[in-house]
């Protein structure tokens, strides 16, 4: 899983706004993920993060908006993560190692991003939507240009694209969020590269296509 890393959102102007900003958003990442959203709310995301209800204000509307900007800064931060880890890679079918591996460390290390998208799915259906398009039109162009230099067979991108995420997302799922321990064992990550592998290694036929 190989993605593009997209433009994000404008930054406070100031260094100081800019640590209160995240500040704000890690803390409201844990609220969200811990207690869901219908019981989170402000007072107790200023609170775990240290800072004036006031100063809230000044960077959110609302719990809503930050709901949205958590979505968005996770999507965000995973894209980042898989895009470094799969850059230096020789080939598509090593990036595409890199980039699983880099996604399942990152669920590891956040198992909020699979509970709060599925709340966006309820809350925020139009950034859920968001987060999914922009990792899948991120990965469907780095297959397209695979495929155009005859590095994997030839597919339709956007479908392979979300149809591997969904198969990544949902190995996570299940061994990163439900098993204790939370990491991918290595013999599943490798049956997964064998299936991956197996649906993208170019044939004779693709290459008699070009």
């Amino acid at each position: 899983m190989s993605v593009e890393e997209s433009t994000s959102r404008p930054a406070p102007r100031t260094a100081r706004g800019a640590r209160t900003r995240a500040r704000l958003l890690q803390a409201a990442e844990d609220v969200f993920a811990t207690v869901g959203y219908p019981e989170a709310s402000i007072v107790r995301i200023t609170e775990l993060a240290g800072v004036a209800l006031g100063t809230f204000y000044v960077h959110f509307t609302g719990k809503k908006e930050i709901f949205d900007e958590v979505v968005l800064d996770l999507s965000r931060r995973v894209r980042q993560a898989m895009s470094e880890a799969s850059s230096a890679a020789p080939d598509r079918l090593q990036a595409e190692r890199d980039g699983f591996r880099a996604f399942f460390a990152f669920t590891a290390e956040h198992p909020a991003l699979y509970r709060i998208i599925r709340q966006a799915e309820f809350v925020s259906p139009e950034v859920m939507r968001t987060h999914y398009d922009d990792i899948c039109s991120g990965y469907a162009s780095g297959l397209d240009r695979a495929m155009g230099a005859g590095e994997i067979r030839q597919l339709d991108p956007m479908v392979a694209a979300w149809a591997l995420m969904g198969a990544g997302e949902l190995i996570g799922m299940r061994w990163v969020l439900w098993e204790e321990g939370g990491q991918i064992p290595d013999p599943v990550f490798e049956q997964l590269m064998r299936l991956i592998e197996g649906a993208l290694a170019p044939t004779p036929t693709d290459g008699e296509s070009r």
